[in-house]
């Protein structure tokens, strides 16, 4: 079992993991030849994925699938909805496009597609099922539904948006239709909202959750996880035993192997 987040951010989103010999790549949102590379980096290769996984249309999460694609012949799940903004996709090999529903079963995984608040015509996050154990990828959210946040019960991993700090946003330089854009429950989730969501969740004892998808010019690393770490102790959990955090970045990898 092994996950690795080869990119995360608003200039690119891809996560590779395997669980019982099946291999997904959940997001191609960076070129061809950077997934190319981070697979090689630790020890894979895109002629093992067996599918990609899409979670929604935009860009900075299908950058480089259309080369990716057409080069290595994978298998592609979307929402129908979501490849139909897809303005490559007459490039792509026609048996590659497959249309994700609610459930599927890929290899040795049980996945679970469920809905997620975000400008984009049809997003989604997935719950992975391997024999006892749940990973769930929840990235691109306005804010925590109540079907987010049953996706996130119970989970053994969890990559979760942490977007941005609400004070850095407040004042940083964007334009005020974008900083309402990403408050918006259509927009980003801050570091305040994801760490509510994690003590308001049961996951499991020891729940991996990686910090993701952090805005470059509204958080950073140690923002969000001090952030995260001091509300979920004063919701009385120990993190570092109940709950392990993990940062992520826009061009360094940060892996998990069990």
């Amino acid at each position: 079992m092994q996950i690795h987040i080869l990119a995360s951010g608003s200039t690119g989103n891809a996560v590779f993991l395997e669980l019982g010999g099946t291999r997904l790549l959940i997001d191609a949102g960076i070129s061809c030849r950077r997934i190319e590379r981070g697979l090689a980096e630790v020890g894979n290769s895109v002629e093992e994925l067996d599918a990609i996984l899409i979670t929604h249309e935009h860009t900075d999460h299908i950058k480089g699938l259309d080369v990716l694609v057409r080069k290595h012949c994978i298998p592609v799940y979307a929402r129908s909805r979501t490849w139909g903004k897809i303005r490559f996709r007459d490039r792509l090999p026609l048996d590659c496009c497959q249309e994700l529903g609610n459930e599927l079963e890929l290899g040795n995984i049980y996945i679970e597609a469920f809905a997620i608040s975000h400008d984009a015509v049809e997003p989604v996050g997935f719950c992975l099922y391997y024999q006892q154990m749940k990973w769930v990828v929840a990235t691109d959210l306005g804010f925590v539904s109540r079907g987010v946040g049953e996706a996130l019960q119970n989970a053994d991993l969890v990559v979760l948006e942490s977007n941005h700090d609400l004070e850095m946003l407040r004042n940083g330089p964007y334009p005020e239709f974008l900083k309402q854009r990403i408050r918006s429950k259509k927009g980003h989730l801050s570091n305040y909202d994801a760490a509510q969501a994690l003590a308001q969740t049961r996951c499991r004892t020891g729940a991996h959750v990686f910090l993701a998808h952090l805005s470059q010019k509204n958080n950073r690393v140690d923002v969000a996880a001090s952030t995260v770490n001091d509300i979920l102790c004063q919701h009385g959990c120990d993190v570092g035993h109940d709950i392990k955090l993990h940062p992520t970045y826009p061009n360094r990898i940060v892996s998990l192997v069990k």
